[in-house]
């Protein structure tokens, strides 16, 4: 497998970055608010992970499963301008992008801990705007669930497709945020879902790349 994607060299530059902007604190809690309208507060709630969420959830939760979502596929289409890149060296990080199934691993957080875990889960997933959360239904072995899914919004400047695997590799290994290098963001994902079982054959190829160049 040599791509990731069919190559679009059109969408393969990063937006500029005077195009880059962080929502507001009234933004985001507005997002919040919206999202979790309908939440009950003896209600727990399940979040769907894809990416870091899976080795670095960040909360507190009292039960986990592995979870098929259809409708959506794991894609590294983000472009990152603080966590895993610069403004001018942006890194990339997964998104949910549409289309196929994605298996991942969902975590059930309970009742009492939903609102300070949703605060503290919001100024992580969504500084931008780049998420769109949605509540999904996901498959476990368990039986069916509906989590809290953050899906790529296609409509920003910061969504990206169309990059050859070379391309890809070659972003990765040269963006760093204020969390780290990106190149150890798609490592310790792929570990992540390796540990679980989870086979992504789009990441496999990619880190194959990482390691023989």
């Amino acid at each position: 497998m040599n791509t990731v994607f069919a190559p679009e060299p059109a969408l393969a530059s990063a937006p500029a970055p005077s195009n880059f902007r962080l929502l507001t604190e009234a933004e985001r809690l507005a997002s919040l608010q919206s999202a979790m309208a309908r939440w009950q507060p003896d209600q727990d709630v399940w979040v769907y992970g894809y990416g870091s969420l899976i080795w670095r959830p960040e909360f507190d939760y009292t039960e986990k499963r592995l979870a098929l979502l259809h409708g959506y596929h794991r894609a590294l289409c983000l472009w990152s301008r603080v966590n895993r890149g610069t403004p001018d060296r942006p890194g990339l990080v997964f998104g949910l992008d549409t289309g196929g199934s994605c298996r991942g691993m969902a975590f059930r957080i309970p009742a009492h801990q939903v609102p300070a875990s949703m605060e503290a889960l919001w100024k992580r997933e969504m500084p931008s705007g780049a998420y769109l959360p949605r509540w999904i239904n996901c498959r476990t072995e368990q039986g069916t669930i509906t989590a809290l899914v953050f899906a790529i919004n296609r409509h920003t400047d910061a969504y990206v497709r169309g990059l050859s695997t070379d391309h890809l590799a070659q972003i990765v290994r040269n963006a760093h945020g204020s969390y780290g290098p990106c190149v150890e963001y798609v490592l310790e994902t792929a570990n992540a879902l390796r540990q679980c079982n989870i086979q992504d054959k789009r990441l496999q190829a990619l880190v194959r790349h990482l390691q023989q160049h």
